[in-house]
This record gives structure tokens, C-alpha cells and sequence, in this order.
């Protein structure tokens, strides 16, 4: 399933979403160094379908609907901005249940379970700007809170913190951004443990006209403990391919992604938006 799936994301072409006018990054999960712009406010939106979805601290399996998912980011400066990104309904539809450490905690007991998911607070740097012969470079540090409980098996009950080494640079029609970076992971089934993972991304971004893109990226994670992985802070990584297109301030977005461990979905679509306005003046 996973082999075939990316066969077909390989072979899609996307002609929907946009032209770099603003460095965010729907439907891509790796961070573009650039902030938006000074007195700039972000707001992203959309919904995410993902296909035998596993939770291993929960034990849980299932296909997953995220509506909405929702992203806020303020332009602080020329170099700096704050994100938001949160959903307010997150639902499984259960096709599966395995024992699983937390599985004694998960109070849904029929065919479906939901919650909100949890937020991530981030604060993004640029350090140096991109000349003709050096790349941008820029930093993020990101907290994730607890939003989503264990109870519904959709959640954790833990706060993670992540720091990460962004870079960007456009060569002729295409635009290629890395992330590198850690992540410092609570272990939900104790409370004097955690698990410091490798977070990586890698994007690429080709101008088909003025206004439309084609984009892909590899993004994951990879578990950097001695055996195995404490529940829920597993290895994950995901292939994406998608399209953006972009009028005006308005930028439509989509993408299909597999994923390549078994603590990812076998394959999901993503569908969304990106809209930024000038609200206000930076002293």
C-alpha cells in the first residue's frame, strides 16, 4: 500500500497554489526561513484526511478527518514573526485496536473518537538574509501544548519543545528550504523521562507560471534512543507532493502524502488556504 501510494503521488501533477510572494508554507510542514514582513498578520485554514491513521501510545487505528486546521502568524518585525497553529475537531473513525501502553486510559468505546488537537507555539528568526551566494539561514523555537487528552487516544498529555536550523534558497524557478533541528519529547507514560528525536525537513518549491507552484518536501523525525522508542515519540516521516496557487493576498493550496514508517498514515490529502493582510505598524 505504502509502495504503490507513492507511485501515485510521484506521478500526480498539481497545477493548484502559489508564486512566493509570502514565505509560508502550505500545504509543506518545513519551515521557510523568510518571516512574512513586518505589521503582516497570516491566517491559514483547511482540512487534512488521512488513511489508517495509527496513534501506538493508544493503540488506536483509524482513518482521520482534521477540520479545521487552523494557523496564525504575526509579522513582529522585518526578521521576525509568531505562529500559531492549532484544529479544532479532530475525529478517528476506529478500524482498529491494539494493546498499547496508554490503551487502559482511552474511554471511547465505539466505532469513532474525537478531540481538538494540540497547539504549537512558535517563534520564528531570520539571521541572515539570501544573497546570490549565500542561502538564508533563520531559527525556530516551538513549544507544543497538551490540547488533546489521552482519553480519547487522539492525544499524549505532554509538552514537547523544538528548536530548528532553517535555510532557504531560490535558484532560477525553484526555491529549496532545509530544516535541521531537535526535538525534546515528554514520555506520556512516565514523568521522569523523555526522548530527544532529530527533526529534519526538505522542500522544494517550482514556479510553473506567475501565480502556480508545484512543491514537495520530505519532513520527519528520527528517534535518537538506544533501542525502542518511548510510546508516541516514535521515528515518523512523510513524503508530500502538492500544488499552490495564489491571487492577490489569497493563496489555495493542496497535496497528497504517504507515509514511509508505521507510525504514519499509508496515504492522506491535505486542501487549504493562505491569506495575509497588512493590519498594523511595527514602531
Amino acid at each position: 500500500m505504502r509502495r504503490s501510494a507513492a507511485v501515485l503521488i510521484t506521478s500526480l501533477t498539481f497545477v493548484l497554489f502559489p508564486h512566493s510572494g509570502y514565505a509560508q508554507q502550505r500545504p509543506l510542514l518545513t519551515e521557510d526561513p523568510e518571516p512574512i514582513g513586518a505589521g503582516r498578520i497570516l491566517f491559514e485554514g483547511g482540512f487534512d484526511l488521512a488513511h489508517d491513521q495509527p496513534y501506538p501510545a493508544s493503540g488506536l487505528e483509524g482513518n482521520l478527518l482534521r477540520l479545521p486546521t487552523i494557523g496564525l502568524s504575526f509579522g513582529l518585525s522585518s526578521i521576525a514573526e509568531l505562529q500559531i497553529d492549532a484544529g479544532l475537531y479532530d475525529h478517528l473513525k476506529i478500524t482498529a485496536r491494539h494493546e498499547a501502553p496508554l490503551s487502559s486510559l482511552v474511554t471511547a468505546t465505539g466505532d469513532s473518537t474525537s478531540d481538538v488537537e494540540d497547539t504549537v507555539i512558535a517563534t520564528k528568526i531570520r539571521v541572515l538574509s539570501e544573497t546570490a551566494n549565500r542561502p538564508a539561514f533563520g531559527v525556530r523555537f516551538a513549544t507544543k501544548l497538551p490540547n488533546a487528552s489521552n482519553e480519547s487516544g487522539l492525544g499524549l498529555d505532554t509538552t514537547d519543545f523544538y528548536m530548528s536550523i532553517l535555510s532557504a534558497k531560490t535558484v532560477q524557478s525553484i526555491r529549496v528550504v532545509g530544516n535541521i533541528g531537535f526535538g525534546i519529547l515528554a514520555d506520556p507514560t512516565s514523568g521522569n523521562r523523555q526522548n530527544d528525536v532529530l527533526t529534519y525537513g526538505l522542500s522544494f518549491a517550482r514556479a510553473i507560471t506567475q501565480s502556480a507552484e508545484l512543491v514537495g518536501e520530505l519532513y520527519g523525525r528520527a528517534n535518537t534512543r538506544s533501542g525502542t522508542a518511548i510510546p508516541g515519540t516514535e521515528t515518523r516521516s512523510l513524503l508530500r507532493l502538492g500544488g499552490r496557487y495564489t491571487h492577490g493576498m489569497l493563496r489555495l493550496d493542496s497535496g497528497v502524502y504517504v507515509g514511509l514508517t508505521t507510525a504514519d498514515p499509508d496515504i492522506g490529502v491535505t486542501v487549504g488556504f493562505t491569506y495575509v493582510i497588512n493590519a498594523f505598524k511595527v514602531p
